[in-house]
């Protein structure tokens, strides 16, 4: 079978196994039956897209300084890595600390959606246990997050919900699973990735859908003259009696999957083509394919949805100033045609797009590029979004400086958990619901930094 549906399978066997989820499974599959044509429409529609930019984007360099001494701070700081200062593309953030920006020069859209109120950006943010100064981070007197700059560490602790001391389960698939009701019995995971397993949608009861670029993945051999009479048998093989648990598991998971997958084809193959165009790039292809499904939503009956998608090869260690910019284009490229796609399906206003990366980057360089850093900023995109504005504390780019905690790993001034906090409130979580998803909330200032429209 298909890598995809092989992973859908493994993990949903796996809940099955540890008895958590067998009567989920049991109401999943009587439900699976309805039609499309029979879901509830639902008046309430929202869904967090992320986009993971997987291996530490180097964002010092898409949001940089435009003033003459802030700007030489940051040259110094960067040496052969700085983005030379005519190129930059001008922002005017609504609130100001008296220092002037600019986009990279290859984001154009980037910058378009900013002005446009659409885009705002989260300076500096990373994951943390507690606030933390650089005199407590030397001494050790504030705990820090595990095994800091590790790739694997550090992309759990930005997607974990920060509650499992094991990262067990992700922010979002817990925020999923307490807004779970809202779609009304929909048998399609209201957490829906494009790029494989995924620890920010695992929630204690929603499990990720694996959908293709190009839509569900069907069963391979039922093709052909033969085909429906295969079918029809391995149906047939599905509907015995099993006696043995995995057994049973595996044939319920199996036909919910044949299930959905005729769900979402016979949704998709009814729905008006989109006429924007997207960068034929990996990204592109993901979020096209999101938007696709956010088209269909009222057919599906589905009031809150989740999508995961990956942007691969931000980990800059050596050439970088080749790579980076064109990493920076087809993210600035895929979101503004992904945001423009919103506003051809009328969901703009309904949807938040949000980046994630396990990690900043170093401001020094290593002579070819960028290595693993601490904190970074974040782009937030869409209609309900306060856009046109910088939200946090921009640090002091100066090596050695106050948020410099060795080698230019920037200490972050916002914390994750705030963050996504924001961003489950906007999803439609209670206060008492965010606090669950995020205990550490109460350890910093404010959970909620103001970006998203109530």
């Amino acid at each position: 079978m298909n890598q995809h549906r092989r992973r859908f399978l493994a993990q949903t066997l796996r809940a099955a196994c540890a008895g958590a989820g067998a009567s989920l499974f049991g109401k999943l599959h009587a439900m699976q039956r309805a039609s499309v044509e029979s879901a509830p429409v639902p008046g309430d529609y929202k869904a967090l897209v992320c986009v993971f930019l997987a291996g530490g984007n180097d964002s010092y360099n898409l949001v940089v300084p435009r003033g003459p001494a802030e700007y030489a701070a940051y040259e110094a700081a960067r040496g052969d890595l700085a983005v030379a200062q005519p190129g930059l593309l001008p922002i005017t953030p609504a609130t100001s600390d008296g220092r002037t920006f600019g986009l990279h020069p290859a984001t154009p859209e980037l910058q378009a959606l900013f002005a446009a109120q659409k885009l705002a950006i989260v300076a500096n943010a990373g994951p943390l246990l507690a606030p933390m100064t650089k005199a407590q981070y030397q001494a050790g007197s504030v705990p820090k997050p595990k095994n800091l700059f590790s790739h694997s560490d550090q992309t759990v602790a930005c997607q974990a919900q920060s509650a499992a001391a094991d990262g067990g389960y992700g922010w979002a698939g817990r925020a999923a699973d307490h807004l779970l009701a809202l779609n009304q019995g929909l048998a399609l995971s209201p957490a829906i990735t494009l790029a494989g397993s995924s620890r920010l949608l695992l929630g204690q009861t929603v499990i990720p859908y694996n959908l293709g670029w190009n839509g569900s993945v069907p069963l391979n051999g039922f093709s052909g003259s033969r085909g429906t009479r295969r079918l029809q048998a391995f149906r047939s093989l599905l509907s015995q009696s099993h006696g043995n648990l995995l057994e049973k598991h595996f044939a319920e998971i199996q036909d919910q999957a044949m299930s959905l997958d005729t769900l979402i084809r016979t949704g998709l193959s009814g729905a008006a083509a989109l006429s924007t165009v997207f960068p034929a790039t990996s990204l592109g292809r993901q979020l096209k394919m999101v938007a696709r499904m956010i088209g269909i939503r009222g057919a599906l009956g589905a009031a809150r949805q989740v999508f995961y998608v990956v942007a691969w090869g931000w980990d800059t260690h050596s050439d970088q100033t080749t790579s980076h910019p064109n990493l920076l284009a087809d993210l600035s490229h895929s979101l503004g045609a992904f945001q423009a796609a919103l506003g051809e399906l009328g969901a703009e206003s309904d949807v938040t797009t949000f980046t994630l990366s396990e990690f900043g980057r170093t401001l020094s360089s290593n002579g070819k590029g960028s290595d693993h850093g601490w904190g970074g900023h974040q782009l937030v995109l869409g209609g309900a979004t306060r856009g046109g504005d910088i939200y946090g504390t921009m640090p002091d780019l100066a090596i050695d400086g106050p948020n410099d905690v060795g080698r230019g790993r920037m200490l972050p001034t916002t914390a994750i958990d705030q963050y996504a906090a924001t961003l489950a409130k906007w999803f439609g979580l209670t206060p008492t619901q965010v606090a669950t998803v995020f205990p550490r909330l109460g350890n910093f200032a404010t959970g909620d930094l103001g970006f998203q429209k109530p």
